[in-house]
């Protein structure tokens, strides 16, 4: 098992260095020190920018930010874990996004975003470090820019703006400045997550619903090893398509569709856009049912709706590789106990690699575990990391001096 895991760095350490890191930079304490966490989704794979439905969780993997305002009206921004790489910029000056790093857009983003929407925002000097796995499809990305509001939030005193505020403001900043049309749910879940508890989202309304995790089901998150990257077009173009497809039916989103109305009213749709439609629908009322299925304790049923949404994901949306389906199996045949899954395995994430999550008891992950370790590796002939995770709060402070 040991072999496996990869241990990050817990909470109270990744606390300590970042503190030692900024008074050694900025001379002086930070004022505030915030967290957001990444999340993982349990189910509804890109149905979040169809106005439909997700079920994500908030998890204790995270970003930390540190901070302290200044006297100027510049922001300086060191990032820890990229080698105490530096950004600097002014809240007088446009912001423009940065050409060879992709972390700064991220917080640039951000902050631009604040001050578009009229946020009062003073010059700071940020520090930031985190344990969200990178390119693992644990949104890092929306861990960052949340911690960065929430980091001007408790620094500037913004307490009107509310979690579901930030989520949007992050979701714009991701958008707009960094160029990935992403839908709510990552920035939403890490702004508003909830310990012990999924949140079943309906992402037009952004009204949300605690689902109860039950006791005894563990988390565990396999990173394949295999490397994504949303922003190079994939991501965009399956965005694309499905507006496409809601053009064609008359409709503001997918979301607004059955199944039966989809096929009905399929003459003349091209082929692969009706397959990319097709999983949004189905995928929407997998989403439903497998809240109702996490509430009512129903391992078996909550298998079956994972297990399919990962082959919708497969054919239909096409965002799977051969090695995360190999991953998949192989986890699978692990938490089967004669013939029936006890719990569900599917890919999350945007796709294209990143990780395999199953819902499973501790024996169960602590079988695929071992399987994965034997069975695995990706096309590099990397093994796999796992991680088992809690569902955790969503963006808050952690300390204030």
């Amino acid at each position: 098992m040991s072999d496996l895991n990869t241990h990050t760095t817990p909470l109270a350490e990744l606390l300590e260095n970042l503190h030692r890191f900024f008074v050694s930079h900025c001379g002086a304490p930070p004022q505030v020190t915030v967290q957001a966490p990444g999340r993982v989704n349990l189910i509804g794979e890109h149905t979040d920018y169809n106005d439909g439905f997700v079920l994500p969780c908030a998890i204790d993997f995270g970003t930390l930010v540190a901070a302290r305002q200044r006297s100027d009206r510049r922001v300086r921004v060191l990032a820890l874990d990229q080698g105490a790489a530096l950004d600097e910029f002014s809240l007088d000056e446009p912001i423009a996004p940065r050409t060879h790093a992709s972390w700064p857009n991220y917080v640039r983003g951000m902050v631009q975003a604040l001050l578009q929407a009229g946020w009062p925002l003073t010059g700071a000097d940020l520090a930031i470090s985190g344990n969200v796995p990178l390119g693992a499809g644990l949104s890092s990305s929306a861990a960052l820019e949340v911690s960065v509001g929430q980091a001007f939030k408790e620094l500037c005193g913004l307490q009107g703006l509310d979690p579901t505020q930030l989520a949007l403001l992050a979701q714009r900043a991701e958008n707009d400045f960094v160029g990935c049309r992403c839908g709510i749910m990552d920035q939403l879940i890490s702004a508003r997550g909830q310990a012990g508890h999924a949140l079943l989202i309906d992402c037009r309304s952004l009204q949300a619903r605690p689902v109860s995790m039950p006791e005894g089901l563990v988390i565990l998150i396999v990173h394949s090893n295999i490397q994504r990257g949303l922003v190079d077009g994939e991501y965009n173009l399956r965005r694309r398509q499905c507006e496409a497809a809601a053009r064609h039916y008359g409709v503001k989103a997918l979301r607004d569709l059955t199944l039966p109305q989809l096929l009905s009213g399929a003459a003349g749709l091209d082929a692969t856009v009706l397959r990319r439609a097709r999983h949004i629908v189905t995928e929407n009322a997998r989403t439903l049912a497998a809240a109702d299925a996490l509430e009512q304790r129903d391992l078996p049923g909550l298998g079956r709706l994972m297990a399919e949404s990962h082959s919708s994901m497969r054919d239909d949306f096409e965002i799977t590789t051969p090695a995360i389906d190999h991953l998949v199996q192989i986890i699978g045949s692990a938490i089967e106990v004669k013939g029936r899954l006890q719990g569900g395995v599917r890919m999350t994430g945007g796709g294209f690699g990143g990780c395999v999550l199953a819902l499973t008891t501790q024996h169960g992950a602590e079988l695929a575990i071992a399987k994965v370790a034997a069975e695995y590796r990706s096309p590099q002939g990397l093994p796999g990391k796992a991680f088992l995770c809690r569902a955790s709060d969503g963006a808050g402070l952690l300390e204030r001096i």
